[in-house]
C-alpha cells in the first residue's frame, strides 16, 4: 500500500513546488491538507514554510490543536516530519524576526539573524551553496542546495540537533534533528537533482 503524505496547508508554504517534487521523488500518495484525520493517520508530515517566523506560527496556530497534533504524531507515534526552511525554524524554541515569538520548541535552539563575519557577504543568504553533513549517518548527503533565508538556527543542545551546514560569511546551520522530526534550512523543492534524491531518501527513512 502506497504511503500517505500529509503536506500541511496553513497559509504559509510554496505547496505547490513542494507537491511536484515530492511526487518527482517517487510519492504516490500526498494530500495538501489541514484536516486533522488526514494528518493523524498519515505515515508521513511535511511542513513546508516561506516567509517569517512570527507570521508562520500564527498562521499554524489558527488551526485548532495543530501544534498539539503535530507532536503527538512526531513524538509519541513516530511518524517521519520533515520541515522545510521555516518549516524547519519553527522546530526550535523562538524565533528572533520582527520580535521574539515562541516556536514548537521540539530542538533547543533559537532562530537569529545571520551575521556574516565580512561585509562582502549579502543577507538575505540567496543562492546555491554547499552542504556539508557534520554526521555519517545524516539523511543529509554532501552535495549543493538552494537557499534563502536572513534568520538561521542556533544550536543549544547537547547532544546538538544539528545534522549539516552550509558556508556564507560563517557556518549556518542547514540541517537538524529530534527524533523522527528532521528539518532542513535548504529548498529540496528548489534544488534540482540534489533535492529529489534527498526527497526520494526521506520518503524511504526509517528512524
Amino acid at each position: 500500500m502506497a504511503e500517505r503524505i500529509a503536506l500541511i496547508d496553513y497559509g504559509a508554504g510554496n505547496l505547490r513546488s513542494v507537491y511536484n517534487a515530492l511526487m518527482a521523488a517517487g510519492a504516490y500518495a500526498v494530500e495538501v491538507t489541514a484536516d486533522p484525520d488526514y494528518i493523524r493517520n498519515a505515515d508521513r508530515v511535511i511542513l513546508p514554510g516561506v516567509g517569517a517566523f512570527g507570521a508562520c506560527m500564527d498562521a499554524l496556530l489558527e488551526i485548532p490543536g495543530m501544534p498539539e497534533l503535530l507532536e503527538n504524531v512526531v513524538f509519541s507515534d513516530r511518524r517521519p516530519f520533515l520541515g522545510i526552511c521555516v518549516g524547519m525554524q519553527l522546530m526550535a524554541e523562538y524565533g528572533d524576526e520582527f520580535g521574539r515569538h515562541d516556536g514548537l520548541s521540539w530542538v533547543a535552539g533559537s532562530i537569529e539573524p545571520i551575521r556574516p563575519r565580512t561585509t562582502d557577504v549579502k543577507i538575505p543568504h540567496m543562492g546555491w551553496n554547499e552542504v556539508t553533513p557534520v554526521n555519517e549517518d545524516s539523511l543529509v548527503e554532501r552535495g549543493e542546495a538552494y537557499f534563502l533565508h536572513g534568520y538561521a538556527y542556533v544550536d543549544n543542545q547537547i547532544p546538538s540537533a544539528v545534522r549539516a551546514v552550509t558556508w556564507h560569511g560563517g557556518e549556518i546551520v542547514a540541517a537538524i534533528q529530534s527524533g523522527t522530526a528532521i528539518g532542513v534550512q535548504f529548498h529540496p523543492e528548489k534544488s534540482q537533482r540534489y533535492g529529489l534524491d534527498f526527497l526520494s531518501r526521506f520518503l524511504k527513512w526509517k528512524p
